[in-house]
């Protein structure tokens, strides 16, 4: 798209009249009015990255409330997202625009509005749909396309099967993810984690190095700890399923009426049989033979016979007429039931070693089906029947609970007493906590995963009631989409219970304060820690460099570090700004 000149310089203009008391730091604009948006406004400023505008609704919500009680934004209230609403929150000359609306139709539209207005704009978009994010991408010169739910949902996978973040990626050449010290040789781990040996308190980036439990190792060929949790299930399952699937087919059977009638006249047909049988003096077979025909078929006319064998008969006549009426309602009775229990969102039969995900909204959606291609059995709660993930549920043959999870009966009718795990992802706190709390009324040792948004009630949570791991979705998602906004190389994202580090490359500018200094200086305890050190020209990066390792201008850091961590290694790596002359 072409730009008149004047037109733009004027735009540029406005923009820096905008500007709150000469401000000269990039301006970032964020659109949305949830918990991400929060989350990603929090670590702009944490950053410092510079000032920051948020376009919102403007009925009143909770979040936005949030949103006003941090210092040093701009609050611009509209209810859409039109060219006057990004000229008037000065979107000329601004850096970048995050369009974080959980709409991705209205997110597109937004974005061509605002490139109408600043068509050099760099845009951060929030899109679920994978399909349509890979179009959008092509649509805009300079855009990222990220879902805060696809981020999220390997957390919670993890989680559910009881296995450290299933963060991997590749960088400089090697293929690095999260493992459990133990799992790895020695010779492969690349940096400690965090201490997680201390239950709902985990220690982040320890001082010591050798006390990470958790640790970033380079792949040599083995699975992740997600995926081998995940096979040993399906195995177990697998040996037991033929098993376990008779013990329950027959137990529910027994309880009801039909069942017991049949059974009783089952018994008595093979105790009758088994006397008239001695009494004829016949093998097993012909035994065997003679008892169903007699039962089924009736038996012959015998006035010769004993009375004892003619009252044997008698009764296995009668209990043949019995027992054909009985087998026929009980055939047509599973059906029926069947079918009932698929259209009113039950289970036929109880389930063993499953996962029960509460809440199709978009972390839902993919956590079943991240757990279906792992080859875990998944049973689906929700409310609504027209949630998002209900279609997706029905496709992958999920089984589909429509109910309330503040209801007991409800989970237990998700066989929660016998599951594996508890995933409760919806977007209502208060929700997720009752769900949570019935699960452990059911069973007292249930692994409950659950979605909170607010972090110290998830820490008195986990504290009060051992409920091992809570997570929200925007802290997990947000320093990526701040990392994007800025235009840093955030690498990965890595989940420790409420923690999330980032592993990121940083360049390292002449004149910044670490030109010039050794590796040490550059870490930090609890907040960063150095595992490669790209020298300038040179084709590999030096991994795990030792603490003198000398760092110059034109060097490339790769760092696990803190959000706040982050932030000061950025500023350490930014040329020092010179004092003009008087």
């Amino acid at each position: 798209m072409s730009v008149d000149p004047w037109r733009y310089r004027a735009r540029r203009a406005v923009a820096s009249r905008l500007r709150p008391n000469g401000e000269t730091r990039p301006h970032y604009v964020v659109c949305g009015n949830d918990a991400l948006t929060y989350r990603l406004v929090k670590e702009l400023m944490a950053a410092s990255a510079g000032w920051v505008t948020v376009i919102v609704p403007n009925r009143r919500r909770s979040e936005v409330d949030d949103l006003a009680r941090i210092k040093g934004i701009q609050i611009v209230r509209a209810d859409r997202l039109t060219e006057e609403t990004f000229r008037a929150a000065g979107l000329a000359g601004a850096e970048c625009l995050a369009l974080v609306h959980q709409d991705d139709v209205g997110n597109i539209h937004a974005a061509l509005c605002a490139q109408a207005v600043e068509p050099r704009i760099r845009l951060v978009m929030r899109i679920f749909s994978s399909r349509l994010g890979s179009g959008v991408k092509r649509l805009f010169a300079d855009c990222d396309v990220m879902s805060d739910s696809a981020m999220a949902a390997p957390a919670f996978v993890a989680a559910a099967l009881g296995e450290p973040a299933p963060t991997h990626f590749r960088h400089a050449g090697r293929t690095l993810y999260v493992a459990r010290r133990d799992d790895v040789r020695p010779d492969t781990v690349v940096c400690g984690l965090a201490d997680t040996r201390q239950r709902n308190n985990p220690r982040v980036l320890p001082v010591n190095p050798a006390d990470a439990d958790l640790v970033l190792a380079e792949a040599t060929g083995q699975p992740s700890g997600t995926v081998l949790a995940a096979r040993k299930l399906a195995r177990h399952r697998r040996r037991r399923q033929p098993i376990a699937a008779a013990v329950r087919g027959l137990r529910a059977f027994v309880n009801r009426k039909i069942g017991v009638a049949t059974i009783t006249v089952l018994a008595v047909v093979a105790v009758f049989g088994t006397l008239l049988a001695r009494s004829q003096d016949l093998n097993l077979w012909k035994a065997l033979y003679f008892t169903l025909l007699t039962t089924i078929t009736g038996s012959n006319v015998e006035l010769d016979a004993s009375w004892g064998v003619q009252v044997m008969q008698v009764i296995l006549t009668v209990a043949g007429l019995a027992l054909i009426p009985l087998i026929t309602a009980a055939v047509v009775e599973a059906v029926v039931n069947a079918r009932l229990a698929l259209n009113v969102g039950r289970l036929r039969t109880p389930r063993v070693d499953h996962v029960v995900v509460v809440g199709l909204g978009n972390v839902g959606t993919r956590v079943i089906r991240q757990l279906n291609d792992l080859g875990v059995e998944v049973v689906a709660i929700d409310k609504d029947p027209e949630a998002r993930g209900a279609a997706v549920a029905r496709r992958l043959e999920i089984p589909l609970i429509v109910g309330d999870v503040a209801q007991e009966e409800v989970l237990r009718s998700a066989s929660v007493e016998t599951c594996q795990a508890l995933v409760v992802v919806s977007t209502d706190d208060v929700s997720n906590l009752q769900a949570a709390l019935n699960g452990r009324a059911l069973r007292a040792d249930l692994r409950v995963v659950m979605r909170l948004f607010d972090g110290d009630l998830a820490k008195r949570i986990q504290r009060a009631f051992d409920i091992a791991v809570s997570r929200s979705v925007s802290y997990l998602a947000a320093p990526s989409f701040a990392g994007a906004m800025m235009n840093r190389d955030v690498i990965a994202t890595i989940p420790v219970d409420r923690h999330a580090l980032l592993v990121a490359e940083v360049p390292v500018a002449h004149g910044s304060a670490l030109d010039g200094k050794v590796i040490d200086q550059a870490t930090r305890p609890d907040a960063v820690r150095v595992i490669a050190l790209h020298k300038f020209g040179e084709p590999r990066p030096i991994w795990s460099p030792q603490t003198a390792y000398r760092i110059e201008g034109g060097d490339r850091l790769t760092v696990v570090a803190r959000r706040a961590g982050l932030g000061w290694l950025v500023k350490q790596t930014t040329p020092i700004p010179t004092e003009p002359p008087a």
